[in-house]
């Protein structure tokens, strides 16, 4: 059996993606570049080439954005949003992958007080280098400015001397972090809530309208329970001038429940790959390949076909750069 890679950022290679090792410990399988040869194809949303695989090649959806699934295209998904699909989906977010920040976010509670505020005696940081998302960002920044400096290590508003290199080290010295998703999608919740809790700051969050079906929000301050960013600073205020309702904010739990722990999360996603490579391909396909299914990737096709060429594939790895 063949498996081909497609539509991931520019120079990707499957070693780098941690899905792979996963699918790696199921089963042994050939890699290829071709993607009309694969029996298999997993690819993402940095293109359209994955339109021109054949019908019978069995296509898993793996996004790090915020874009739902099209099962016409797909056999399989693994996204952020909270969906039932039968067999077809699996909810894992991305984070899940960032093992170490996992692991110091699930213990984060068990860290003694003492140790966390040692050299912790800055006030606030957030690290923003792509403007380019929701501006909620610029009003948290400006407001609580107002009150105490707020560090920023990003390249947005830098006030440090120059992008930070090490983001975790910087959160680290901070009472709070300011985090905020590029857009806000219910289930869609990055690393970035991860990484302020790994690094024992209060997180100010704002994105999943629904961040309380996996995390608990005793244990960070969620700016969408609020109806202003003036009532965010008051209960930053609270917090910042009352060591009781810090300690207790910092011994709360990252996590609702132990199902949505690391350990948990990757064992579901190695169940949901299992089936999919060990039973009989003809077993496993899943979309619509009759009729209006063949109408609708037929249509794409000849949609899309322009995009195959190297100036495109040239231009849109400038735009990627330029974005990021």
């Amino acid at each position: 059996m063949k498996i081909a890679y497609a539509d991931f950022w520019p120079d990707f290679c499957p070693d780098t993606l941690p899905l792979t090792q996963i699918i790696r410990s199921i089963i042994d399988i050939q890699e290829v570049k071709e993607i009309e040869t694969a029996d298999f194809l997993v690819y993402s949303c940095m293109g359209e080439s994955h339109w021109m695989i054949p019908d019978k090649a069995v296509k898993i959806f793996y996004t790090g954005e915020n874009l739902c699934p099209d099962f016409n295209a797909c056999d399989y998904a693994i996204g952020f949003d909270w969906l039932d699909f039968g067999d077809r989906y699996l909810r894992f977010p991305l984070y899940y992958f960032y093992k170490d920040i996992c692991n110091q976010m699930e213990g984060k509670h068990l860290v003694p007080i003492e140790k966390i505020l040692k050299g912790r005696d800055a006030f606030c940081s957030v690290t923003i280098s792509n403007s380019n998302r929701n501006p909620i960002f610029k009003d948290l920044y400006y407001e609580l400015s107002s009150y105490k400096k707020v560090d920023s290590g990003g390249k947005w508003e830098n006030n440090v001397g120059g992008p930070v290199k090490d983001k975790y080290s910087f959160d680290c010295s901070h009472k709070f972090s300011i985090v905020c998703e590029n857009s806000s999608t219910p289930g869609y919740t990055t690393e970035k809530l991860v990484q302020a809790f790994a690094a024992n700051c209060i997180p100010i969050y704002w994105g999943d309208p629904e961040i309380g079906r996996v995390f608990n929000k005793k244990a960070f301050i969620n700016v969408q329970d609020y109806g202003s960013i003036g009532e965010v600073l008051e209960k930053v205020k609270a917090i910042d001038s009352n060591n009781e309702l810090y300690y207790e904010m910092l011994r709360e739990p990252a996590l609702i429940d132990d199902e949505y722990s690391k350990e948990k999360q990757l064992s579901r996603l190695k169940d949901f790959l299992t089936p999919i490579f060990t039973l009989p391909i003809d077993k496993v396909r899943r979309r619509n390949r009759l009729y209006w299914g063949e109408k609708y990737i037929s249509s794409r096709r000849n949609l899309f076909q322009p995009y195959k060429s190297s100036n495109w594939i040239k231009f849109k790895e400038i735009i990627y750069d330029i974005i990021h």
